[in-house]
């Protein structure tokens, strides 16, 4: 089950199945996606996704799949990856809860948001090798990204999982917490960002996406940057921003 609320210009998705430890499956990956479509046609200008019970996500739902039947690429390239893509693409900061089992598909969802907060006890890694299938949903990039490739691999072929104070040492996400303190810290981050100027933030967005997926070298980089911030010139927030500064007062953001 994925349930949505939204209050005060932020978006909350949760993953409400613990039983499953929010193991998806195809229902409830549409569900996912048409949460996301709600937030973003309700104009958020932040929003948070986290799992209810003992895990975040503990990955793809298999308990009734048949593995000789099973249609991988139909649940991968048909519902996965264009529902990573949606997420990465949301047209404003987004944050996540990572907790307990972030395995699998799980990972994706992680690796899809802006900015996760990871509770000291979470496990991070390719359980894979149990079950004679390899790591999915960006996995591989992101390790031999922040790992290299032996780490990577060491974690695939033991299926040694991370801890949340482990992967953000190793640069794998944003902020350890303890357990305890993780989701309000989430929450708090994703309403100090909604009050903020959404539209800058939507740029560096952008500007960070076409940076890593275009690997620019820096006077490459400065160009796009100049270039965004010639483009906020004409928004409301930066004209309000330059007038709070000089006033002394702080800005009111609109986001627009």
């Amino acid at each position: 089950m994925i349930d949505l609320t939204i209050a005060d210009d932020v978006a909350t998705v949760v993953l409400d199945a613990p039983a499953q430890l929010n193991s998806l499956d195809e229902q409830a990956l549409r569900d996912l996606g048409r949460a996301y479509d709600e937030a973003d046609a309700a104009g958020v200008r932040a929003l948070v996704l986290r799992g209810e019970g003992r895990a975040f996500c503990a990955g793809r739902d298999i308990s009734a799949v048949d593995p000789r039947d099973d249609d991988v690429m139909g649940y991968l390239d048909g519902l996965v990856t264009p529902l990573l893509q949606r997420m990465a693409r949301f047209p404003a900061p987004t944050f996540a809860v990572a907790h307990g089992a972030c395995l699998g598909v799980g990972l994706g969802l992680l690796i899809a948001t802006d900015v996760v907060y990871v509770a000291e006890s979470a496990k991070i890694g390719s359980p894979f090798s149990a079950l004679g299938a390899t790591l999915d949903s960006g996995g591989h990039a992101l390790f031999v990204e922040r790992l290299g490739a032996h780490r990577t691999l060491d974690l695939i072929y033991t299926g040694r999982l991370m801890s949340g104070t482990e992967a953000v040492a190793a640069g794998l996400f944003s902020r350890v917490l303890p357990d305890d303190e993780v989701v309000r810290a989430t929450t708090d981050a994703a309403a100090l960002a909604a009050r903020g100027a959404t539209a800058a933030f939507l740029a560096s967005k952008q500007l960070v996406a076409r940076i890593r997926d275009e690997r620019l070298a820096l006077w490459d980089s400065i160009e796009v940057e100049n270039a965004a911030q010639a483009a906020l010139c004409d928004t409301d927030d930066y004209r309000e921003g330059f007038a709070a500064f000089q006033e002394k007062r702080k800005p009111e953001f609109r986001g627009r």
